[in-house]
């Protein structure tokens, strides 16, 4: 039998005093899908202190190096006096629903440092590369004082948009070989990068890491416009590779965030992503209203048999 939550009172108070046993109860608590603990979620969320973080997305296709990186960012900016969360969102099987939540291990060093919070979570079946739940989580770990929030997206290629509307600078993370230099052509998720990386830029492969940055700058310069193409950079997540290159990386996602604040976009920002959270709230619950409908068995056997178009069960199903 799960254990019953603190209540709403204790849980704020062990989330603003960064008791990390409540902080990891109360992103439980925002992740469960049983209504009774959404209307403790929901007043929990309300009544949590807005805090002003550098939500930092980071995504890329599989193999890239995501949680590599990360571990190595997060270990230079708790060396810099940051506190850092990362929520990190693993693909979730079609068939079981479960998930690997493999990327602590990927993490060890920064999952060890108690200026760090690694947070796995599954995707389940939310599209974009998040999970359901990541917004809030968001302000769970930003009430708790950390001021620098990633989020690590599962990382399935084009599609992987979502994180873009929870976070002020999106980085991508691409391999030299990969084919990642001719993406930048497409649009999708090169268009809305801030930032481009080029990983594993170490031993023999710094020349082709190079090589594969030149690209991706003249195609980004092809899709955006020179003056408007995001830099793209190269770096390695080593223990021993030089630090300057990763330095560099941070150096220029801070300067990103704060050019956004100095000319208010920011600003701007966070309220159209707060009117996307409540469509997709509101996506959400109609879509549950559906599956709880009385004829909801009936008119998917007759779609099933071809008694009913799709059309009509949509139309019946939705009025």
């Amino acid at each position: 039998m799960a254990r019953p939550f603190p209540s709403v009172d204790d849980l704020l108070a062990g989330i603003t005093r960064g008791d990390r046993a409540l902080i990891g109860r109360a992103l439980t608590l925002v992740e469960s899908k049983l209504p009774a603990h959404r209307t403790l979620a929901a007043e929990l969320i309300a009544r949590l202190p807005r805090v002003a973080a550098r939500r930092v997305g980071i995504t890329g296709a599989p193999g890239v190096g995501k949680s590599t990186f990360i571990d190595a960012l997060g270990v230079h900016l708790v060396a810099l006096g940051h506190r850092v969360a990362v929520l990190a969102v693993d693909p979730s099987s079609e068939r079981s629903g479960g998930s690997i939540l493999g990327d602590k291990t990927r993490m060890a060093r920064l999952a060890h440092d108690p200026r760090a919070f690694i947070r796995p979570s599954p995707a389940g079946r939310t599209l974009g590369g998040i999970a359901a739940r990541t917004r809030e989580a968001i302000l769970v770990l930003e009430a708790a004082g950390f001021d620098v929030v990633i989020v690590e997206t599962v990382g399935v290629g084009q599609s992987e948009t979502a994180v873009r509307q929870l976070t002020d600078t999106f980085v991508l993370l691409a391999l030299a070989g990969a084919g990642d230099e001719l993406q930048g052509i497409k649009r999708g998720v090169m268009e809305l990068a801030d930032l481009v990386l080029v990983t594993k830029a170490d031993g023999a492969n710094v020349q082709p890491a190079l090589g594969a940055a030149s690209q991706l700058r003249l195609a980004l310069r092809l899709l955006h416009g020179a003056a408007h193409a995001p830099s793209v950079m190269t770096v390695s997540a080593l223990p021993s590779a030089p630090p300057e290159p990763l330095a560099a990386a941070w150096q220029a996602i801070a300067r990103h965030h704060d050019a956004l604040v100095a000319d208010g976009r920011l600003a701007t920002l966070r309220a159209e992503q707060a009117v996307r959270w409540l469509w997709t709230l509101v996506d959400e619950r109609l879509r549950e209203r559906v599956h709880r409908h009385p004829e909801l068995a009936r008119v998917e056997a007759a779609v099933r048999t071809g008694a009913m178009t799709v059309e009509a069960a949509a139309e019946l199903l939705t009025t």
